[in-house]
């Protein structure tokens, strides 16, 4: 068992950022948070992958920041992402976090460099030598190229600040290995939707979730159901979710969740480029259609 500090259990949403005209839509963004909130989602993530972290301008991360964390109010934890490829923005981007008030903060490998297992090394050892937060490392090399390996782990474990990874590979059997070699050393999370059951399975704490963006009840129950025994539940649960988990990863993140987002009326149907609208419209409007996750969406849309 870790005795770090850990960040949440159950189902964090990696929230979308929303979009009107160019800009954030704040009023949307208000929204969403309270949608989460109210259907009991465990932690918020701003500025993730699938809030599109890249287009947003350092001006923006932090009214984002400051925004999530005045309308959050400590009702749940607020985790920031502020991994880049830049050792240094990164830890500029997490001071500037905490500063504002996160709970702690996601950081991503390294993307387009594609450093060694030395340099990751270096990289997380630099980050938390320089902020005072807890720290949850990113692996998904299917977008950075870089995977973090259970030798960086090993490396890692000794740090108090870094206290969890979001295992995002679509490995379970890394995900294993890596539980049974570090369990005591790290708080472990999926980044996979489809794998939550069997990642809580293995003692996973959780998972940092796309899918809650538009079912975060389900999310927070499918984990809750597990640890209370009521393993059947937790099976039903991930099971009826999985045409929905399907489809949201049919086309890149988050293109199908916003998309989805924008069809059940939480936001405008809008991205920064390179990121742009999904050619499954009417594909992901029948999932919704058939989950009734908003039964007032427009049949027309």
């Amino acid at each position: 068992m870790c005795n770090k500090e850990k960040p949440f259990s159950g189902s964090a949403c990696a929230i979308v950022t929303p979009f009107k005209n160019g800009e954030i839509d704040y009023g949307a963004f208000a929204h969403l948070i309270d949608f989460q909130i109210e259907e009991g989602t465990d932690a918020i993530v701003v500025l993730g992958t699938t809030g599109e972290a890249p287009t947003i301008s350092e001006g923006e991360r932090e009214e984002i920041v400051e925004f999530a964390k005045n309308k959050i109010k400590g009702r749940v934890p607020l985790i920031v992402g502020t991994g880049t490829n830049s050792t240094e923005t990164t830890i500029r981007y997490s001071k500037n976090a905490h500063s504002l008030g996160a709970n702690a903060i996601l950081c991503v490998t390294p993307y387009y460099n594609k450093p060694t297992e030395n340099g990751l090394i270096s990289h997380y050892e630099k980050i938390a030598s320089e902020v005072d937060l807890p720290i949850i490392l990113y692996n998904v090399p299917s977008r950075t190229g870089v995977g973090i390996s259970l030798n960086v782990l090993n490396a890692l474990r000794e740090i108090p600040n870094i206290v969890g990874i979001k295992e995002a590979s679509g490995s379970i059997s890394f995900l294993e290995e890596a539980i049974l070699r570090f369990g005591e050393n790290y708080y472990f999370y999926t980044g996979n939707d489809d794998l939550t059951l069997a990642s809580l399975a293995l003692g996973a704490e959780g998972v940092i979730s796309v899918a809650a963006n538009l079912v975060p009840r389900k999310m927070h129950d499918l984990c809750a159901d597990f640890w209370r025994g009521e393993i059947k539940k937790s099976r039903e649960l991930q099971l009826y979710l999985t045409p929905l988990i399907k489809e949201l990863f049919l086309e890149t993140n988050p293109i199908p969740v916003k998309t989805a987002l924008s069809l059940a009326g939480f936001i405008k149907d809008e991205f920064r480029l390179p990121m742009c609208k999904s050619k499954r419209k009417e594909e992901i409007k029948n999932i919704l259609v058939q989950m009734e996750i908003n039964k007032n969406i427009d049949k027309n849309i």
